[in-house]
């Protein structure tokens, strides 16, 4: 019986190239959709509505830990505005008690932020909107966003995030 050749090899081994490459380009336009979708995915679980709040901040300039905990801010959506002042008077004029002090004081859309407080939290009260002056992380905690990491040696102590009123009283909003 004779064969019946329906290529010639030359033809077998273009149409086989050309189906390995049609592989390829497939799964990396199929992996980017992929991963953009992932991507999409990521910015929802930070809250869209994060990229709408600006977020000021008054610091010392020459404070380490400030600077990270804006860069935590930054990674998690939020507009930041520095002002390397100092937070003492800024604390003073937007309400937050002394005794709540950190090394920075932040406002965003109305509240207060002092301290090393989570974005994660930031996020929940302003979804949450309460009646408060806003919330309070006091000191400088081990393993809160700013006072973590390598340089810390990955040390973590026990701290509360505070709701604190507007007449100056608080409750622990979140513990860690």
């Amino acid at each position: 019986m004779k064969k019946i050749k329906f290529f010639s090899k030359q033809t077998a081994w273009v149409f086989t190239v050309s189906v390995a490459v049609s592989a390829v380009v497939f799964g990396l336009v199929s992996e980017s959709n992929h991963r953009q979708q992932m991507d999409y995915a990521d910015l929802a679980d930070k809250d869209l509505l994060s990229h709408q709040h600006k977020v000021e901040v008054w610091k010392d300039p020459n404070c380490g830990c400030c600077t990270e905990w804006v860069k935590h801010m930054e990674d998690n959506g939020f507009q930041v505005v520095v002002h390397n002042t100092g937070n003492r008077e800024a604390r003073d004029e937007l309400g937050m008690p002394q005794k709540y002090g950190a090394c920075h004081t932040a406002k965003v859309d109305g509240y207060v932020i002092e301290g090393h407080t989570p974005a994660t939290d930031i996020r929940r009260l302003l979804k949450e909107k309460p009646e408060a002056l806003g919330l309070a992380t006091p000191g400088m905690p081990l393993g809160s966003p700013g006072m973590d990491g390598e340089m810390y040696q990955n040390r973590k102590h026990p701290y509360d995030v505070l709701l604190v009123a507007k007449n100056g009283s608080n409750q622990i909003y979140q513990s860690y």
